[in-house]
């Protein structure tokens, strides 16, 4: 068996976990023949990159913190990146405390999930406002799609325009693109040949991975931070295509009177409590079903249909879920809001009289009401 000292550990030139060849049941492992390569990849990593398998490795958070906490310290630009998709539900809470006086510089991805005929600097001004009200100083906004090679060229003009000779330290919730968006940035500023583990699932980055640039500064890749509020984070590990879009969104618009309900699927229920006759638009992954019924036939319609018409979660996957819980929102006359719902989109509405509604969705995700992103 190969034992390495701290100082010397090889590291997986994927997701950056110190590598060993002791026990296939740990991050890191490799056959003890590949340890020495040059450039290895674990054993994690290389199921991920070639089978699209994901595996039940996790890091610790507090070691996240701690590495995260260490940035205040260091002169360099911090890059966050979120998902606009999930933007409340990917922001890192607190990042201000963390950062110190460093830049920040907010790159929004996924903008490709939203129709072409978007007003951008609307867009832009309204993640700035949130941003604010998270706390966030921003020294700019990019909005980008690294899926589609979308607004990258500005992505690279912004770096170079804050980063001086600093460091890049990117940092991000989980599955928001952070590991693709860097393999662009080393084919612009590096000459390393090497690709970081890009996969759908959360947590593929487990420690921070040093990638050295041509004027000896470094892109520093920090693990993803898991945040349960997440729909994405909880839900079985075969249902996340079916939440997580890869195309454009295409609003569903339902005219509803009051006192009725609908499913998205078997993750979560609306119901329309009490208001004028009014619509309301549904932004989710295309693979989700929506369900209409009456708000008193809703909770039969559950009892007897979850897990089989009202999917994903199955039935079987439902006892590792936790169970719902109702979430009231009261919308205003008049408001351009948005009812979001961590991991699984949002609910825009519509009404000028103002309504009630019901959320019931698994316990510890994130439902809010919101000023409208569209």
């Amino acid at each position: 068996m190969t034992r390495t000292t701290e100082a010397n550990v090889p590291r997986c030139a994927g997701c950056g976990i110190p590598l060993q060849s002791e026990s296939q049941t740990r991050p890191g492992y490799v056959p003890e023949s590949s340890i020495g390569k040059e450039v290895a990849v674990c054993q994690r990593c290389f199921r991920i990159k070639n089978y699209n398998e994901a595996s039940s490795v996790t890091v610790d958070q507090d070691e996240f913190l701690k590495l995260l906490g260490s940035v205040a310290s260091t002169d360099s630009l911090v890059v966050h990146i979120v998902d606009l998709f999930d933007f409340q539900g990917s922001l890192i809470s607190g990042l201000q405390r963390f950062v110190g006086n460093n830049p920040v510089l907010l790159v929004v991805n996924k903008i490709d999930l939203l129709p072409p005929v978007t007003n951008w600097n609307r867009l832009r001004n309204w993640v700035q406002k949130q941003a604010r009200e998270e706390g966030l100083k921003v020294a700019d906004v990019v909005l980008c799609s690294a899926r589609r090679n979308i607004g990258f060229d500005r992505v690279v003009e912004a770096v170079t325009a804050y980063r001086g000779d600093r460091d890049v330290y990117v940092v991000g919730a989980t599955n928001v693109g952070k590991s693709t968006l860097i393999n662009r940035l080393i084919s612009d500023y590096s000459d390393l040949k090497r690709e970081l583990t890009v996969s759908r699932y959360p947590g593929t980055t487990l420690d921070a991975v040093h990638i050295p640039l041509d004027d000896g500064k470094n892109i520093i890749d920090t693990p993803g931070i898991v945040y349960e509020w997440r729909m994405s984070e909880i839900v079985p590990r075969k249902d996340l295509a079916a939440l997580l879009p890869d195309k454009p969104l295409k609003p569903l618009t339902y005219q509803l009177n009051d006192k009725q309900s609908l499913f998205i699927g078997g993750l979560a229920r609306f119901d329309f409590v009490e208001g004028e006759r009014q619509s309301f638009t549904f932004y989710l992954a295309g693979s989700l079903n929506v369900h209409r019924t009456k708000l008193e036939r809703a909770d039969e319609l559950y009892a007897d249909h979850k897990g089989a018409m009202l999917s994903p979660p199955s039935l079987e996957d439902l006892a590792s879920m936790p169970p719902w819980t109702r979430h009231r929102l009261r919308i205003p006359p008049n408001a351009q809001s948005d009812i979001f719902i961590s991991g699984l989109g949002w609910i825009q509405t519509n009404g000028k009289q103002g309504a009630t509604v019901d959320v019931h969705a698994p316990r510890g995700i994130k439902v809010m009401l919101r000023e409208s992103l569209l």
